[in-house]
């Protein structure tokens, strides 16, 4: 594994913007500057046998973490997640029905020679979706024909709405995204989420999460047609809407209204998973040493807020890797992760994103920026696997 720099494409913001990242947060250089977030100046190039041994790492860790769903359920320790108390059996039915899930990323530190490690699992609204499955896959094929990418995210993300619509309530999706989000970013995923459910057959309907209606005497959700919400993929975090009015309904209502991603994912999404995963796996190779609400015998450490989000309320106590990052978060209580710094190519630390659709590997996005925290000033960069 490496980094290597290339030309961009001449009209490369254009294909871009065409493909669908419309979205215009920039990035950010070592120097502080601004970056493009999509940056095709430089990739990160990945040996065949690094890609398999990740591709094994991921769905192993898939499993673990299942398994972690089901011992916290059946130990019933939703206290240490932060969550309140009206929402603990809600999640259990949740699990105990298997509601249907369709993708997660897990954000890996990996360095090409010792098994990747698991930073984080964002299993409830991860994005960089669509640089990940479409601009990058483009960006190969025009600018390296001949190699080739772990990337089979859109054919899998496809093949998972055909396989669940079997079972949904009806062949019809709401596909939902909080017109909060200035960045627009949630938009442009839940709608590449929503291509891929048309192109799998089913019936898609797109609209702001505020815009959703409760209607009092049927007891259900509603659109603005009027019409019954029976499943809905949102773009917007369980934790946010159970502390929303509409919370309880929503959790009420299933499998009335079927949630994509489901309830259940509160815990994987979740940084306390992390410690129950130590717990139950201690010393396991795809895994760091991490405690809940304290340290324990770690002595250097990474400390994050059970539901922080871009690097935000993040801690790192290590000489001389002191930092801390600010933010709105930390209320619900911090993990405590040892520290493992990033490895560095050329300057920069990236951090590997790799997709899960159903239970299956599927491919990976990577962000890398100057810091030790990956944070809102990443950039994406692609990546390739050359020709052998």
């Amino acid at each position: 594994m490496h980094r290597e720099s290339s030309a961009p494409r001449r009209d490369w913001k254009r294909i871009v913007e065409e493909q669908g990242l419309i979205f215009g947060t920039p990035a950010r250089y070592g120097t502080g500057q601004s970056r493009p977030y999509w940056d095709e100046s430089v990739h990160y190039v990945l040996e065949m046998e690094d890609v398999l041994s990740v591709e094994a790492d991921v769905e192993l860790l898939h499993s673990m973490c299942l398994e972690a769903v089901d011992h916290v359920v059946l130990t019933e320790r939703y206290a240490e997640f932060g969550l309140p108390e009206w929402v603990w059996p809600h999640i259990a039915e949740s699990w105990k029905r298997r509601d249907p899930h369709v993708y997660g990323r897990f954000d890996l530190r990996y360095d090409g020679r010792s098994p990747a490690k698991l930073l984080e699992y964002n299993a409830d609204t991860p994005t960089s979706l669509l640089e990940a499955a479409v601009l990058q896959w483009h960006w190969k094929t025009t600018v390296f024909p001949d190699d080739d990418q772990w990337n089979s995210i859109h054919e899998r993300l496809v093949e998972r709405w055909q396989a669940l619509g079997v079972d949904l309530p009806s062949p019809e999706v709401h596909f939902t995204w909080s017109s909060a989000d200035a960045s627009g970013e949630d938009h442009i995923t839940t709608s590449y989420l929503q291509e891929t459910a048309a192109e799998a057959g089913l019936d898609t309907v797109g609209l702001a999460i505020e815009e959703i209606g409760w209607d009092p005497l049927l007891k259900r959700f509603v659109d603005l047609e009027e019409a019954p919400m029976n499943t809905v993929m949102k773009m917007y975090p369980w934790e946010w809407v159970i502390e929303e009015e509409f919370g309880k309904y929503a959790a009420e209502s299933i499998p009335q209204t079927l949630w994509v991603e489901p309830l259940w994912k509160m815990l994987l999404s979740n940084k306390a998973i992390l410690a129950v995963l130590w717990e139950n796996y201690p010393g396991h190779p795809n895994l760091l040493p991490a405690f809940n609400d304290q340290p324990g015998l770690l002595t250097e450490y990474v400390r994050k807020p059970k539901l922080g989000r871009e690097g935000a309320n993040v801690q790192i106590v290590a000489t001389g890797y002191e930092t801390e990052t600010s933010g709105v978060y930390g209320a619900e209580g911090y993990v405590y992760q040892a520290f493992d710094p990033l490895p560095e190519f050329d300057g920069y630390r990236p951090a590997l994103g790799a997709w899960i659709v159903g239970d299956d590997s599927a491919g990976l996005g990577i962000r890398e920026t100057a810091g030790l925290v990956t944070d809102d000033g990443a950039a994406f960069v692609p990546h390739r696997i050359p020709e052998s």
